[in-house]
């Protein structure tokens, strides 16, 4: 695999934490509730997505062998995104903080 390769799959990993690990809208913009909604978390996760797959296909087709891509490409790559996002998940929902 190449670095371009290795680097989206970084990219994907750190784009699927992104939204578990701050209450800021993708990291940035300050929410007026204290805590984010998993509804706000799932639709930062398809954007980061959207992103990471349009970054992806930028190198793709700058190495100059762009592949033509069906549902189940993205069904697959969608799912590894997810799948990406456990960390995430489990830090901001699985694990008990004390509160003292």
């Amino acid at each position: 695999m190449s670095a371009a390769g290795w680097f989206i799959v970084l990219l994907a990993l750190a784009g699927a934490n992104l939204p578990f690990l701050n209450q800021r809208l993708f990291g940035v913009v300050p929410l007026r509730a204290p805590k984010k909604s998993a509804w706000i978390r799932i639709a930062e996760m398809i954007v980061l997505y959207c992103v990471v797959g349009a970054f992806g296909f930028l190198l793709e087709a700058r190495a100059g062998n762009r592949f033509d891509q069906g549902w189940q490409f993205y069904a697959i790559t969608f799912s590894l995104f997810v799948v990406f996002a456990f960390p995430g998940f489990t830090w901001q929902y699985l694990v008990k903080r004390r509160t003292a």
